[in-house]
């Protein structure tokens, strides 16, 4: 995986070697009974026939997060065709949507149905590798397309890596986006609306790859998956949300909280509090771990 070793040190030091699939169905097999657990999305259905007329089969289904449509497909190895079949199969979706809506209805509940966001419906290529001309076709693309890159490690340990992951829509400049967080929340004061463009530019200038998804109560930041879930502001803080266990932070009152098991907007367990732009330095080591894992 681009130049990762892997080396197992319990008895002496011996390189673990990476390997494709046998076949694959074995990839498919794994992720599907994963799903939420690698890709961070909601598995729905496997081998999606999308009729006669159509005349394909969707890999598999899901519900990611934020409620987006999700539709994965595999490779065992590296193929050109991986991201067009794609992005055949996502055209077909966006104009099932009820189709795709009963669906979820049936798996997961009226609730989840009534929530799907299809402002970006999502397409994952999973495959043994990829090409710089994939990686170039992606961000020619409006969709939100991510490739993925998979090896197993020995019999009981899988990679993986994402080589490139691109938002639909119209790439915004950094400066339109710190306007579109001022025009989206609705505070009174200055600061506030400040503190959530710094937010906002913290989180997107992590690294490469970096997703943003708008809510009605909250906007999610992702890689792969959810990273942090910003709510819009409350009249003294902005409350962000990271995929950080609060076991492994020491807990400072009115800064961080272990929100595990309490109710709240978005993803995450670990609650940060912000409400100076200090307090926003405090956080880029919790947004940079949260970050790292997603």
């Amino acid at each position: 995986m681009s130049g990762l070793r892997l080396f197992n040190t319990k008895d002496d030091v011996t390189e673990v070697v990476s390997r494709l699939a046998e076949v694959e169905a074995d990839v498919q097999g794994l992720v599907e009974a994963h799903m939420e657990t690698l890709l961070g999305v909601r598995f729905l259905a496997s081998e999606y026939t999308t009729g006669p007329v159509h005349g394909g089969r969707i890999d598999s289904l899901g519900l990611d997060e934020n409620g987006s449509p999700v539709i994965v497909e595999y490779k065992r190895g590296v193929d050109a065709g991986v991201i067009n079949q794609g992005l055949f199969y996502l055209s077909w979706l966006v104009d099932h949507r009820a189709e795709f809506e009963h669906l979820v209805r049936d798996r997961l509940g009226a609730t989840a149905a009534s929530q799907v966001l299809w402002s970006g419906p999502r397409l994952i290529c999973l495959a043994g590798d990829f090409t710089r001309y994939d990686v170039h076709a992606v961000r020619e693309h409006r969709r939100s397309i991510d490739l993925v890159r998979y090896r197993f490690f020995g019999s009981e340990l899988v990679g993986l890596e994402t080589v490139a992951s691109v938002s639909g829509g119209v790439p915004v400049a950094r400066r339109a986006r710190r306007q579109a967080v001022a025009q989206a929340v609705n505070v009174q004061g200055m600061p506030m609306m400040e503190l959530a463009s710094a937010v906002d530019e913290a989180l997107l200038g992590l690294g490469d790859g970096v997703n943003r998804v708008e809510r009605k109560t909250y906007r999610a930041y992702q890689r792969l998956r959810n990273f942090a879930c910003v709510c819009p502001p409350q009249r003294t803080k902005v409350l962000v949300y990271l995929k950080v266990d609060p076991e492994d932070v020491d807990l400072v009152p009115g800064f961080t909280r272990d929100v595990s098991g309490l109710g709240h907007h978005g993803t995450g367990d670990l609650e940060v509090q912000l409400r100076t732009p200090k307090d926003v330095e405090r956080a880029r080591d919790l947004f940079r771990a949260s970050y790292a894992a997603a």
